[in-house]
């Protein structure tokens, strides 16, 4: 169960980019053949040093044998290993792999805190890149969307950076790695049902003859370093026109270009958010900056915005509610 050296080696500098060889790393494995790739290459890289744990969403009657061979393949590796049972209150009828998405990074990030680990490793790879990138260009995806998934990227909701050192790697390479190591990957049904809008868009990048993978990941690539880029005249911006006041922040936005006042926008709300998630969707923030640079007001994330020749942020007022109501539903001008 021991793959090539050559690949091992390969891998082992993948995850060297990303995370310092003596850290204890925890590993995400469904079963198929990806996951089971990065557990093979990471016992070998990295013996003595991983974990892994596989999430039975609860959601298919295969699913709790599916994570036992799992563990039978880790036992037989001498990694430890863990199944993470996720619980419904009712199970999803409507956007099933958003929600199992949620629950699955939320039982991982739980379980590697809880162990010690430093982060969470996951399988994705160049075709996975290439999909994410063309279902957000399906959607309008600004740069940071259009960037794709990152080799180290944001924190899970327990607080645990997430990991993809498999991200310059063919998903039949990694096919490949489970052959030759001898390791029969489990099938998923769900990843040939079309209701899924991955699984159309893989089946369509795979009838398609003039758009190629590696070149899509290579473009995303380029995306994650313009991103990085607009970050850095961010934070150039933030500390020029940005002032902390007793009750809140005042930007002064100058001629600053639209996408780094968006970007300002988003870190003043996120650093006063009183509610709501961390995630900010760019039309939350487009709608506020229409609105802020006509001069007018509002609500976002229990954050107060006011518009003018300097941009006013504050914490609103608690209200209540009597029924659920949008935020920045009503901007005043509009």
């Amino acid at each position: 169960m021991v793959p090539g050296q050559a690949s091992i080696d390969r891998f082992r500098r993948d995850l060297d980019a990303v995370v310092a060889p003596g850290a204890t790393i925890g590993i995400a494995v469904s079963g198929g053949p990806d996951s089971l790739a990065l557990l093979l290459l990471a016992a070998a890289a990295r013996p003595g040093r991983i974990e892994a744990a596989t999430v039975d969403h609860a959601l298919r009657p295969e699913s709790r044998a599916e994570a036992e061979m799992v563990a039978e393949v880790c036992a037989r590796l001498g990694v430890p290993h863990a199944i993470l049972t996720a619980t419904w209150d009712e199970k999803p009828g409507t956007a099933v792999q958003e929600r199992a998405r949620t629950i699955r990074y939320r039982l991982l990030g739980e379980w590697a805190r809880k162990r010690g680990l430093e982060l969470v490793a996951t399988a994705h790879h160049i075709d996975d890149q290439a999909e994410t990138l063309l279902m957000r260009l399906g959607r309008g995806a600004g740069v940071r969307g259009l960037a794709g998934m990152r080799r180290l990227s944001r924190r899970t909701a327990a607080g645990v950076p997430l990991a993809r050192p498999l991200l310059g790697w063919r998903h039949s390479e990694l096919q490949a790695v489970c052959a030759a190591s001898g390791v029969q990957p489990i099938h998923d049904p769900s990843n040939e049902d079309e209701q899924f809008e991955r699984v159309r868009v893989r089946n369509a990048l795979a009838g398609t003859d003039w758009l190629d993978p590696a070149a899509l990941a290579e473009s995303a690539d380029h995306l994650a370093e313009a991103d990085t880029a607009l970050d850095w005249a961010a934070d150039g911006e933030w500390r020029r026109a940005v002032t902390e006041v007793p009750d809140g922040l005042v930007y002064a936005p100058g001629d600053a270009p639209p996408e780094i006042r968006r970007r300002i926008l988003g870190r003043a709300i996120l650093s006063l958010a009183s509610e709501g998630d961390t995630d900010l969707r760019r039309r939350e923030l487009n709608r506020l900056l229409a609105a802020l640079e006509t001069g007018g007001t509002a609500t976002l994330r229990g954050v107060q915005c006011t518009g003018g020749a300097e941009w006013r942020f504050s914490r609103a007022r608690a209200r209540r509610r009597t029924k659920p109501s949008a935020e920045i539903g009503a901007v005043e001008g509009q």
